[in-house]
């Protein structure tokens, strides 16, 4: 294989010689299929914008996002050295938009991690082992189901505190109830199939079977969720935030930015506005991914 178009045709047969060789011809033709997607492709490149701008703060802001300057409070857009301007503190908003791009970055990350693992496990030993165990972890998630996410969120952060820990811990507990119930519906379906008959006769425990074998056929279904619950989780952050019940001043996080511009939405409208627009940028941008994995991800969606 020495040219592009070995390659290609070496990944895209209908013969593959291994295992190993399966797989990375099942990612190929995914790939393919979401690179056919324009709006996929937008937030994708939308998501990798995001995280380099993240990761390259302290070079890209041209400002010390904490340092205050009372002579240059509340800036116009397009201002001297203040593109976006500046918040009622001289701060300037272009640099602190760069590092809360970082504290966004942090709070999907961890939510992202905690809440669909504790969502899979709970909902594949629900629907595996099935009796009290399903009728018990069912009714405990019907129970998280019953509350508004952000109304459950905003309990749990006044019942452990404010901070950014505490607001990524509490939307992680409200957010993980989705996922248990996807995972259970897709291991009732699949523990009634013969090959799971098969490896019970091999001697295979619950526990192997449910984490060899139920947890890899949930993952696609699982990652196609949590792409589209990450606007959700991000409007949950910044609603916390907003309330001032997230991360705390003077960290740079977009809710906290909002709240305070809103004092001086009439006269200094932009001050509310840009870091409006950036969570609303990030949002579609987690919308129009999902969109596209699911495309590609769901076989349900893709026989409709």
């Amino acid at each position: 294989m020495t040219g592009p178009k070995t390659w290609r045709s070496w990944l895209l047969t209908d013969a593959p010689t291994s295992r190993w060789h399966a797989k990375l011809s099942a990612l190929y033709q995914g790939w393919l299929s979401f690179r056919s997607n324009t709006m996929a492709m937008v937030g994708l490149w939308i998501l990798i914008l995001l995280v380099l701008i993240a990761f390259a703060a302290p070079v890209l802001a041209p400002h010390d996002p904490f340092a205050q300057n009372l002579d240059n409070r509340l800036q116009p857009l397009g201002a001297h050295e203040h593109i976006l301007g500046t918040d009622s503190l001289g701060r300037d908003l272009l640099s602190r938009l760069i590092y809360g791009s970082r504290i966004t970055l942090y709070i999907v990350a961890l939510v992202a991690l905690i809440a669909p693992i504790s969502g899979l496990l709970v909902g594949t030993v629900a629907g595996y082992v099935g009796g009290w165990t399903d009728q018990v972890l069912m009714r405990i998630t019907d129970i998280f189901l019953a509350f508004p996410r952000l109304v459950l969120a905003l309990a749990f952060v006044a019942a452990l505190g404010a901070g950014i820990e505490n607001a990524v811990l509490a939307i992680s507990l409200t957010a993980w109830p989705p996922y248990a119930r996807i995972a259970r519906a897709e291991t009732l379906t699949i523990r009634s199939s013969d090959y799971i008959s098969a490896i019970q006769l091999q001697g295979a425990g619950p526990p192997r079977i449910i984490i060899k074998h139920i947890w890899p056929l949930c993952i696609s279904s699982l990652i196609v969720r949590v792409t589209l619950d990450m606007a959700g989780i991000i409007l949950a952050a910044a609603g916390l935030g907003f309330l001032g019940l997230g991360a705390q001043p003077p960290s740079p996080e977009w809710g906290a930015m909002i709240s305070e511009g809103r004092r001086f939405i009439l006269d200094h409208w932009w001050v509310a506005t840009v870091p409006g627009m950036a969570i609303f940028t990030v949002s579609l941008a987690f919308n129009l991914l999902g969109d596209g994995l699911r495309d590609v991800l769901d076989p349900k969606d893709s026989e409709k």
